[in-house]
């Protein structure tokens, strides 16, 4: 049995015992889509099962700078489809050669903005993976492609659509908490410190030049490649901009404003040690503990994490707290969300965590379908690029005021830092090479 077959084999095993024997080649006379991945690591491969369990997709071609990646994706789609993917390099040549009409994109961040625009170009509607982008002009211009294309746009934030996430919401929105003055964001994990990874060359199946594309082209190192990129500022933004989406959509979510006046931002490295860039080695670049505040309007919100301690004595270890006058209401993850009232003697309201795929915890099913329905009625996603993008705008305000050390005001609806030329140009970056930065 050769590699192919043994993996191949080995996932329509694992499939049916996660899925049910029934879904392994189920059929469908529905209409399906032809269904392309751009980034087809683990997060891409699992987003493209669920698109292929809705039975609505045909897999028509994966992309990945990384050949290996896309291979071992392949085998997994073997297991589950007679579909026969063309595999790609480089997602230009997809989107010439194949007549695609979905595009799921889970590649780094600093690609989200190409790929998306790209795809929608080609006419394809789109499956985007948070954030909407490395810099805040990036994910503007991911916004206006959507309005200007006929295109879907809908963003991973599954956290909008989770039954638990959707239970809290409405009891939030109900007003039993009271008047809510704070909201507090938090991811909390252990680590220690860092030691410099010895750079190499790239292996021989991954294009390091187009992992690359228009940021900085750094010495291949193994801890950024694969999965260690969101630690690299020059590839993402760090735990606020990875974690963080999430939870500050769901502040987002909650409120009618739109946008902070205010962003402060601090933070560092001193348990993980100095970054290292350099010819020999490398280490993350990313903060290890960062809080930041959001003045806006009507309250006040905070993030902090710490990739350190753990979780200590915080009775949760990540989610949202929302203080009000009649008590504190904790938006989480596993541990669905509670209410403890103020007035003593009342008991703790609790809503137990729910998901589609309890392995990972996530719920992207019910969003896929989401999608899957806005494609065929025109209605407007749950988590379109819009939302996508005023969460996505919240981590990188508070990066900004990071890199600049100090705080940064915010108009919100020009979206500009107001009589502030540093910051302001902090909004985008330069591309390297031939990529040219997106004006839409």
């Amino acid at each position: 049995m050769n590699r192919r077959n043994f993996l191949s084999t080995s996932a329509a095993t694992t499939a049916a015992l996660s899925f049910g024997a029934p879904y392994v080649h189920a059929e469908s006379k529905a209409k399906k889509y032809r269904t392309a991945l751009i980034g087809s690591g683990w997060w891409g491969t699992n987003i493209l099962i669920e698109a292929i369990k809705a039975e609505k997709s045909k897999v028509v071609a994966l992309c990945d700078v990384d050949m290996s990646q896309a291979e071992v994706c392949a085998d997994e789609i073997s297991a589950l489809t007679d579909d026969e993917p063309k595999l790609y390099s480089d997602y230009r040549e997809m989107l010439e050669k194949e007549d695609v009409e979905i595009v799921i994109i889970a590649t780094p961040d600093h690609w989200h903005a190409l790929n998306t625009i790209d795809s929608l170009k080609a006419g394809a509607h789109v499956f985007l993976e948070k954030p909407t982008g490395h810099t805040v002009k990036e994910s503007r211009a991911i916004v206006k492609a959507t309005e200007q294309a006929d295109g879907i746009v809908q963003v991973g934030l599954h956290r909008r659509i989770g039954p638990h996430h959707v239970s809290g919401m409405e009891f939030l929105k109900s007003g039993q908490v009271g008047d809510i003055g704070l909201v507090r964001m938090f991811v909390h994990g252990g680590g220690g410190k860092e030691s410099s990874t010895p750079n190499s060359q790239p292996p021989k199946d991954l294009d390091w030049e187009m992992y690359c594309g228009p940021a900085p082209l750094r010495p291949f190192n193994r801890k950024i490649h694969p999965g260690g990129f969101r630690h690299f500022l020059d590839y993402a933004n760090g735990t606020l901009g990875d974690w963080g989406v999430h939870w500050l959509d769901q502040v987002l979510w909650w409120t009618d404003e739109k946008a902070p006046k205010r962003i402060y931002s601090t933070g560092g490295r001193p348990v993980r040690g100095e970054a290292v860039n350099n010819e020999s080695g490398q280490t993350s670049d990313a903060p290890d503990h960062q809080s930041a505040v959001y003045e806006f309007e009507t309250f006040t919100a905070t993030w902090e994490h710490h990739r350190f301690g753990g979780k200590g004595a915080e009775p949760h270890p990540y989610g949202c707290y929302f203080y009000g006058t009649n008590g504190v209401f904790h938006m989480g993850w596993r541990d669905g969300w509670t209410f403890y009232p103020s007035k003593g003697g009342q008991k703790p309201v609790h809503q137990a965590p729910k998901f589609d795929n309890e392995k990972d915890g996530h719920n992207v099913p019910p969003l896929w379908q989401d999608f899957l329905d806005c494609i065929e009625t025109g209605r407007t996603p749950v988590a379109s690029a819009e939302i996508g993008h005023l969460a996505t705008n919240l981590s990188l305000l508070g990066m900004l005021s990071f890199k600049l050390g100090r705080s940064i005001d915010w108009d919100g609806e020009k979206e500009i830092i107001p009589g502030d030329d540093e910051a302001n140009a902090l909004l985008r970056r330069e591309y390297r090479g031939e990529w040219k930065y997106p004006e839409v």
